[in-house]
C-alpha cells in the first residue's frame, strides 16, 4: 500500500515494520484514533489501541492484558520462554517480588542524588565540542551520557561503557521492514557475567553490589538473595533501558527545539521552563512509541470482543497526541499545562527509571543551552534509527551559533 493511500479514502492501515510509515506515523495514528480505535492488522495478527483512555485501561489491567509473554510484539508471537529475573516481562506474584527489589535500590532520591555526577559528565562531553560550528546530539552527548550514568550506578568501568551501549543498541536493531529477532544471549545478560563475578568478590558502593546482597521474599515465601542468573538479567535490563530510551530523548531534544526556535529561545532565557520542556518532549515523541500485551482472556474493547490469545499493541505515541485528552495535541508546546502523558506507562509496570530519565533530560538540556542557545537541524544528515520497539535518531547533527 502506498503512503498516499494513508490519506485517501482507503481503509486505514498500520504496519510497525514499514519504514515509510515509521518516518512520520502521526497522520496514520490520527486516522486510527478517528476511524479504527480498535485496529486489527491481519498480516501480523495483532490488535492495536490508539486513544488515550483505551491505552491507559489496557496498561492498567494486568489481569486481562499480561506481560508474562514479553511486551514486544515479535517476542509474544514467538511464544518465547521468559527467563526468571526479566521482571518487566513477568506477572504477579513474581513481578511484584522482583519489582520490590529494584524499587529498594532504584529510588527517586538516589536518582536525584546523582545530579552532580550527571552534570559533571554532561559538562565533560559538551566542553569538548565548544567552539565547533556543528555538533551531534547523539554522537556528542546522547550516545555517551546515559551509558555513563548507568555505568556509574552499576559500577561498570568507564572504558567498558561504550561496548555495553553498543551491545544494547545492536540487540534492539531491526532490519528495515522486518520484525525484530530475539537475541537470547542479550536477554540473559551474558555480557555482564565478568562484572558480576568481580563484584561478588569485590563489593563496592554501587547498584550491582546491592543487587547481589539485598534480600527479598519470593512468591514461595522464601526470604533469599537473587541468584547470579537473576542478577545478570536485572543488570542487563537496567543497562538496556537506561541507555536506549534516554539517548532517544536527547536526540528528540535536538530535533524538536531545533524546529521550534522561538520555544528554544524561551527556555534558554528562562531555565525554570526546562522541566516542562522535558515533559513536552516526552509527550510529543516518546522514545518507546508502543508496548505490547498478551490477551489472557476474552475482553471487550471499543464494543468489540478481542479473543484470548491475541496480541494487543498499545500505541503510546498515538495516545499522547489524543485531542480528546490533550488540547491541540498535535502541537508541540513547552508551555503546555494539563494532564500527564503516557510515556512511562501505567499500572504495575510503570517505568521504574522515569525519575532518572527526567533528571538526565533536565540536566542535559540545561547544560546544552548554557553553551549552545541556538541551533538549526542538519536535516539532510539526520538519520532515524531502525527499530520496531523504540523510535529516535542514530544521528542528530545541528549547526550551532
Amino acid at each position: 500500500m502506498s503512503t498516499e493511500a494513508q490519506t485517501s479514502g482507503d481503509a486505514v492501515y498500520w504496519d510497525p515494520y514499514r519504514p515509510d510509515l515509521g518516518k512520520d506515523p502521526y497522520p496514520t495514528y490520527k486516522r486510527m484514533r478517528a476511524e479504527a480505535p480498535l485496529y486489527y492488522n491481519p498480516d501480523y495478527d495483532f490488535y492495536a489501541v490508539t486513544r488515550f483512555n483505551d491505552v491507559e485501561a489496557c496498561l492498567s489491567d494486568h489481569q486481562n492484558f499480561i506481560s508474562g509473554r514479553s511486551d514486544i510484539l515479535e517476542f509474544i508471537r514467538e511464544d518465547m520462554e521468559v527467563p526468571p529475573g526479566m521482571f518487566i516481562w513477568e506477572d504477579p506474584p513474581l513481578h511484584t517480588a522482583y519489582r520490590t527489589v529494584v524499587m529498594r535500590v532504584f529510588t527517586p532520591k538516589r536518582m536525584n542524588d546523582l545530579e552532580g555526577m550527571i552534570r559533571d559528565y554532561c559538562a565533560r562531553c559538551l566542553d569538548a565540542v565548544v567552539g565547533r560550528d556543528k555538533i551531534d546530539f547523539i554522537a556528542d552527548l546522547g550516545g555517551q551520557l546515559p551509558g555513563g550514568v548507568i555505568g556509574m550506578l552499576l559500577g561498570i568501568p568507564d572504558e567498558d561503557r561504550d561496548a555495553v551501549r553498543d551491545r544494547v543498541e545492536a540487540a534492539l536493531r531491526t532490519e528495515e521492514g522486518k520484525p525484530m529477532e530475539m537475541d537470547q544471549a542479550a536477554i540473559m545478560g551474558e555480557n555482564f557475567e565478568a562484572y558480576i563475578d568481580w563484584r561478588m568478590d569485590n563489593p563496592s558502593d554501587d547498584l550491582m553490589t546491592e543487587l547481589l546482597n539485598t534480600e527479598f521474599k519470593d512468591p514461595e515465601g522464601v526470604v533469599r538473595k537473587l541468584t547470579k542468573e537473576e542478577v545478570l538479567i536485572f543488570v542487563n535490563l537496567l543497562a538496556g533501558a537506561g541507555n536506549e530510551t534516554t539517548s532517544k530523548l536527547i536526540g528528540w531534544m535536538g530535533k524538536l527545539l531545533g524546529e521550534h526556535p522561538d520555544q528554544r529561545r524561551a527556555v534558554a532565557a528562562d531555565l525554570s521552563l526546562v522541566n516542562n520542556t522535558i515533559e513536552e518532549i516526552l509527550r510529543f515523541e516518546p522514545p518507546g512509541p508502543s508496548v505490547a500485551r498478551y490477551v489472557a482472556n476474552d475482553v471487550v474493547v471499543q464494543g468489540q470482543t478481542v479473543p484470548a490469545g491475541s496480541v494487543m499493541l498499545n500505541i503510546i505515541a498515538a495516545a499522547n497526541r489524543d485531542e480528546g485528552r490533550f488540547v491541540d495535541g498535535e502541537r508541540f508546546d513547552i508551555h503546555r499545562q494539563g494532564p500527564p502523558h503516557m510515556t512511562f506507562g501505567r499500572g504495575i509496570h510503570t517505568c521504574l527509571g522515569m525519575a532518572l530519565a527526567r533528571v538526565e533530560g533536565r540536566v542535559a538540556l540545561e547544560e546544552i543551552l548554557k553553551r549552545f542557545p541556538d541551533w538549526t537541524v542538519d536535516t539532510d544528515n539526520a538519520q532515524l534509527s531502525s527499530s520496531s520497539s523504540t523510535r529516535g535518531w542514530d544521528t542528530m547533527p545541528v549547526f550551532v551559533g
